[in-house]
């Protein structure tokens, strides 16, 4: 007998074939004592016999058994089955949503690429747009500046604080005023009426009298001072460069330059 098979199940499939042996028995005995009650047909009296019908014996089969065991094999087997296609098919619908899901996940996937790529393409066109923009300011400015005619740096010229520095600033203004003046004829002039002294004045002579005293390196009187001076000098009378300025803007006027005046003009 296999291990797998209980003891109980091949008590209770015994059990059953005793009983129906058991049954088969009574109905002999029963059938051997009514044959003994009836009379004799040779002798026409009744005999009864006091001995026992011998029991019958009782035939054991194992087809039954046979039947049994293949019966539990069959519906184990049965339960197997059932429990393998159970089985599968819980397997099959787990490696469907596998399927599923991983399905998904690469639809997310794929869309994240999609819109990262879309973001990448979106700032690369933004760029190349504010490249395109800077390049075109550069090039107008480029073409502004190269119409404009270049600019020459200023340079203040700066001159001594002494009689040639006063003489070569002045002249620099006159030139600038297109007013005729050369260095020889300032300084020979300026050293005749001033010996140089921008504050020297004269007191004695017929200006003076009148109340209109010659000023300055080249003895200029106020209101010839005041009419002939000339723009971006100082309206300080005593002002070397002023004074000079002044009095050859006067002597230009009325004699054609200073260099012409060697005398009291």
């Amino acid at each position: 007998m296999p291990k797998n098979f209980s003891s109980r199940l091949y008590s209770r499939s015994l059990t059953k074939h005793h009983k129906i042996a058991a049954a088969g028995v009574g109905v002999l005995g029963a059938a051997a004592i009514a044959m003994s009650a009836v009379p004799s047909s040779a002798e026409g009296k009744t005999t009864v016999t006091t001995e026992a019908a011998a029991p019958a014996k009782v035939a054991y089969s194992t087809e039954q058994i046979k039947d049994v065991k293949a019966s539990i094999t069959d519906q184990l087997a049965s339960a197997d089955l059932k429990a393998q296609q159970i089985a599968a098919q819980k397997k099959a619908e787990a490696a469907k949503k596998a399927a599923v899901a991983k399905a998904v996940a690469a639809k997310k996937a794929e869309a994240a690429q999609k819109a990262e790529a879309a973001k990448k393409a979106e700032a690369a066109k933004k760029a190349a747009v504010a490249k395109a923009v800077a390049a075109r300011k550069a090039k107008e400015a480029a073409s502004r500046a190269a119409k404009r005619p270049a600019l020459k740096p200023h340079v203040v010229k700066s001159y001594p604080n002494n009689l040639d520095g006063w003489i070569r600033e002045s002249l620099d203004i006159l030139k600038k005023h297109h007013i005729p003046a050369s260095y020889s004829g300032i300084h020979r002039n300026v050293i005749r009426e001033s010996s140089g002294n921008p504050m020297a004045i004269n007191n004695w002579d017929i200006n003076a009298i009148n109340g209109i005293p010659s000023k300055g390196l080249l003895q200029v009187i106020p209101p010839t001072f005041k009419a002939y001076h000339v723009p971006g000098t100082s309206w300080n009378i005593y002002d070397p460069v002023a004074n000079i300025t002044a009095a050859c803007n006067y002597a230009a006027d009325r004699y054609g330059s200073m260099d012409n005046v060697n005398s009291a003009y």
